[in-house]
């Protein structure tokens, strides 16, 4: 009875497994699951207000050591988790069935990743963040140093100004939120560059121009690789599969210390008495985890002018209505997401209508155009890319045909010229058809007459 039972739990767990396991979904894209990988347990403590900020917002995290021997991501063919977390720059090498190629093929199917480094980073974390677009300095004792935007309070005495008081923010509501950062964010750590070739890669809080990337406790032997506004202290990437990937060169940006410190900018006045880090962080978390920024379109529909059915194909020159929805995550409901450069195309090989849409202010984004006098085979195409939102991409197909024989028109304006031509013509020629005849009989009368005569 007892081995009965546990067949019929291992089948239900088996069953019930993808099901439980695929928390990410269109409706409500923040239930989710995140995995928390760390060098040392403690870090649980040294950054709890971090990780609470994401348990308020309804985040379920694992965690657990990064050389864990039965660390997974998925099982069954199924993700166990939709983010991750990866708060272990020193480790050398995963545990269990993880390694650099799982990581990027966690990324490749949809998922957000966080990686935190520091001046133990390995290269095991260099190689991942080189894949995510961005190149730490090969240095390996290098650190950020900056003689003129550190932190006041927190250098004084030591002269190596390696804790940087940062306030070069990217300007985007989506991505840091509506509120400004009014208070420095503290960085302790290591450089990184953007990869020119990769496009999608973008800096979110970059140096001050007289930064640059060294060893503190060495004099400058040759100039220095990185330099001034090129470094990036925290970056992040969004994927053209809107995977949402942030890169930092600090772990010390994410603890409770930082967090809760006080700060103060050489050469500014003013003194804040506690950190932009809290407020940085849990702010380019929600779009990381795409509390902010998410988008969804639905509900994608075209008919003839003046009918409201979809018709299965149109002629040219028809009339035809187009509409699409678009709704945006605020992290509890779907709001209408309003804008003005919405675009549709009607496309064969490239776009034979471009057309910008009209919002209704509730989610409802329409236009108006007349089908091209081409036939063929169209898509209605939406592609939408905006900074920091998720791409849309939407198309429908549709058969486009020319007038039937009997659909032509019977006079055409344009050729009323030559109508009145021909009608000319053959008035013409039935007058001189007529009067010929007359002619010709007075011609031979007179004839006759003279041959008389």
């Amino acid at each position: 009875m007892g081995r009965n039972n546990f067949s019929i739990l291992t089948i239900l767990s088996i069953t019930l497994l993808p099901i439980l396991s695929l928390s990410f979904s269109t409706d409500s894209p923040t239930d989710r699951r995140l995995l928390v990988l760390l060098d040392d347990l403690s870090l649980k403590s040294s950054h709890s207000i971090f990780f609470n900020s994401l348990k308020s917002r309804g985040f379920d995290l694992d965690f657990k050591l990064a050389d864990d021997p039965k660390l997974a991501l998925q099982r069954y063919g199924q993700y166990l988790y939709d983010g991750l977390i990866l708060f272990s720059p020193s480790i050398e090498r995963f545990g269990g069935a993880l390694d650099l190629a799982a990581v990027l093929d966690f990324v490749d199917s949809g998922h957000d990743l966080i990686i935190a480094a520091d001046s133990s980073s390995s290269d095991l974390i260099k190689s991942l963040a080189t894949e995510c677009g961005v190149d730490f300095d090969e240095d390996p004792s290098a650190l950020v140093i900056d003689h003129k935007s550190y932190a006041i309070a927190e250098t004084e005495g030591e002269g190596d100004h390696t804790l940087i008081a940062a306030d070069d923010f990217i300007e985007s509501d989506v991505l840091l939120g509506k509120k400004k950062i009014e208070a420095p964010v503290l960085f302790k750590g290591i450089a990184h560059s953007l990869n020119a070739a990769n496009t999608l890669v973008l800096k979110v809080l970059s140096a001050s121009p007289l930064a640059y990337s060294a060893n503190p406790s060495s004099k400058l032997s040759s100039p220095p690789s990185l330099t001034g506004s090129s470094i990036s202290l925290v970056s992040v990437v969004q994927a053209r599969n809107n995977a949402r990937i942030m890169i930092t060169g600090s772990l010390d940006m994410f603890s409770n210390r930082f967090f809760r410190s006080s700060v103060q900018k050489a050469g500014s006045p003013r003194k804040y008495d506690k950190s932009g880090n809290e407020q940085f962080v849990t702010e380019l978390s929600k779009w990381v985890f795409h509390v902010r920024g998410h988008l969804k379109a639905v509900n994608l529909r075209h008919n003839k002018a003046g009918e409201t059915d979809e018709p299965a194909m149109y002629r040219i020159k028809d009339d035809l209505d187009f509409s699409v929805e678009i709704y945006e995550w605020s992290g509890k409901s779907w709001e209408p997401y309003v804008a003005n450069d919405v675009q549709v195309q009607l496309y064969m090989m490239s776009p034979y209508v471009l057309k910008t849409l009209s919002n209704d202010k509730k989610g409802l984004y329409h236009t108006s155009f007349k089908v091209p006098d081409v036939y063929g085979v169209f898509q209605f195409k939406v592609e939408y890319h905006r900074l920091g939102y998720t791409s849309l991409s939407l198309s429908k197909q549709i058969p486009v045909r020319p007038f039937r024989h009997n659909e032509y028109e019977r006079f055409i304006t344009a050729a009323f010229p030559y109508y009145g031509a021909s009608f000319t013509m053959v008035v013409g020629a039935f007058l001189q058809q007529t009067a010929r005849p007359e002619s010709t009989g007075i011609e031979m009368s007179l004839f006759l007459r003279e041959e008389n005569c």
